[in-house]
């Protein structure tokens, strides 16, 4: 139950959601997210850390960056593919995946 709880409060906010929608399409450093979500870098890696403790996110380091991805064998994927799915057509989801696609870390991470 504890995991269930901690999974769905990590969920739970509209920009953790939409870093989550973000990885489902490429791993990303959190520049990169921060350049797409408009928000604080403090504010990104807050939400980062918390689904990263959900074990919804894991990291890996790649050269000069930390890349986030999401984990693809967790016990709540079937969760998160229900709630993917209902926001496949949410407006700001297409801009920020469209965004992202056109996101380039040796540009912007300085």
């Amino acid at each position: 139950m504890d995991i269930l709880e901690k999974t769905l409060k990590a969920l739970a906010n509209k920009n953790r959601l939409r870093i989550m929608k973000m990885l489902e399409k490429k791993n990303m450093c959190v520049c990169e997210i921060t350049a797409v979500l408009g928000i604080k870098q403090p504010s990104v890696t807050a939400h980062l850390l918390k689904l990263k403790s959900a074990g919804i996110i894991g990291e890996k380091q790649k050269g000069l960056y930390t890349e986030f991805f999401l984990i693809k064998k967790t016990p709540l994927l079937k969760i998160w593919r229900f709630i993917s799915q209902a926001m496949n057509n949410d407006s700001q989801i297409k801009k920020d995946i469209f965004k992202s696609k056109n996101t380039d870390r040796n540009k912007i991470c300085k």
